[in-house]
């Protein structure tokens, strides 16, 4: 049977009942747990765009496959009836999920779960009496009593202040690229040592670029290959969860609710360091010894020198040093402050109480505006780092859509 709820033909006085802006993992998998309650809805977004565009081409997911679903009633739509459906080679755990294949199955998941999308982008949002007026890309304007902010990592690119004030043809941030292969026969610095930094890396290596790294840390921690079955004192000791082995992990994933309560430096603190963005072990193969890595290193001048970039940095013995390049691409990760959501008018966003410039989000994910809610990466203060990740999906959209069936 096919979930959703297609939109009747509405006048613009019409105030539907929720509307959805994004349509990745979470925005898809709400409004099919949507749907099952009979919660009319409109979603909107170009589907799982941020994985199509801007992810590197040829990088796998780090999650197992068992931990990259998408989220519907029922037996749902996983991922594994998607790869036995095309004939993709997938296991629970040991076959790394290729960005290409989540992509076709976000896509698919949606035609079958989702058909209503609206693949257009919200450009505003403001509040009125009664709720919310939002107007698209192309000029359609409408009003919602409810609106769910599903906008994953798209308004939250964090950029260093050092590299900011450059043009985009000097400086770049790695959620800008998908195919890279412009950078072909170019020198390309990536600033960073985690999954993004390297993907990009080997991607342009592939690309016939010259890629370098650059990167505070001291060394870069890639992820250990899988080995199962494992002993059950091993099982008993780090126990797997669908974002990694540990029980620092698995009560992550299993009690977000838990995590809510904690005092708010508490959950700020533990978010920030716990599931960093380390690389797969599958890159590592193509990463060590092929591409240079300054490491222990701390930036301390970026300047243009003609349609050159001149990167001074000390290194990790001290010594002051230079790198010369085409082009520098920041790899430096995403941080959901509410001023990168550009698309809330300003009062609104003025309305909407932070903590450290992330919402504060109650248990149900509302914000301190009625009727607006937060899910996904800007939820992970509030609720743990599984919402850093798709399968925190899971318990947000099932929670969620109960609240506003009962709301």
């Amino acid at each position: 049977m096919v979930l959703g709820m297609l939109p009747k033909r509405e006048r613009e006085t019409d105030m539907h009942s929720t509307v959805i802006i994004g349509s990745g993992p979470y925005g898809l998998s709400l409004a099919a747990q949507l749907a099952a309650f009979k919660i009319e809805n409109r979603i909107f977004g170009p589907c799982m765009e941020t994985w199509d565009k801007h992810m590197p081409s040829n990088m796998f997911l780090k999650s197992e496959g068992f931990a990259s679903d998408l989220y519907a009633p029922g037996a749902g739509y996983p991922l594994r009836q998607f790869c036995r459906e095309r004939i993709i080679p997938y296991e629970d755990i040991g076959i790394p999920v290729h960005r290409r294949t989540f992509v076709q199955y976000g896509k698919e998941f949606q035609r079958r779960m989702v058909p209503q999308l609206e693949q257009t982008m919200i450009k505003r949002l403001s509040q009125v009496p009664g709720g919310f007026e939002l107007e698209t890309a192309n000029g359609q304007t409408l009003k919602a009593r409810r609106v769910v902010l599903a906008v994953g990592i798209t308004h939250f690119a964090y950029l260093p202040l050092l590299l900011r004030g450059f043009s985009t043809e000097a400086v770049s941030h790695s959620y800008d690229h998908g195919d890279l292969s412009k950078f072909q026969g170019k020198r390309v610095l990536i600033i960073g040592a985690g999954a993004s930094a390297v993907d990009v890396a080997v991607d342009l290596s592939k690309a016939g670029a010259a890629p370098e790294l650059i990167a505070r840390a001291s060394f870069i921690l890639f992820h250990s290959a899988p080995v199962e079955p494992r002993p059950w004192r091993e099982r008993l000791r780090n126990p797997r969860s669908t974002v990694g082995l540990g029980w620092r992990s698995k009560l992550a994933v299993d009690l977000p609710l838990v995590f809510h309560t904690l005092p708010e430096k508490v959950r700020h603190r533990t978010v920030s360091r716990h599931l960093g963005p380390a690389p797969g072990w599958f890159a590592r193969a193509e990463f060590e010894g092929k591409i240079p890595a300054h490491l222990g290193c701390q930036l301390e001048q970026v300047r243009e020198s003609g349609t050159q970039l001149r990167v001074l940095y000390r290194d990790s013995s001290g010594a002051s040093r230079e790198i010369e390049t085409d082009h520098v691409i920041a790899a430096t990760g995403y941080r959901p402050v509410l001023r990168g959501l550009s698309f809330l008018d300003e009062p609104l966003a003025a309305k909407i109480k932070s903590a450290g410039e992330t919402p504060k989000l109650d248990r149900n994910f509302a914000s301190s505006v009625p009727g607006l809610y937060m899910i996904g990466l800007a939820s992970a203060n509030d609720f743990g780092p599984v919402c850093r990740f798709a399968c925190g999906a899971e318990f947000t959209t099932k929670r969620l859509a109960r609240h506003l069936a009962q709301a």
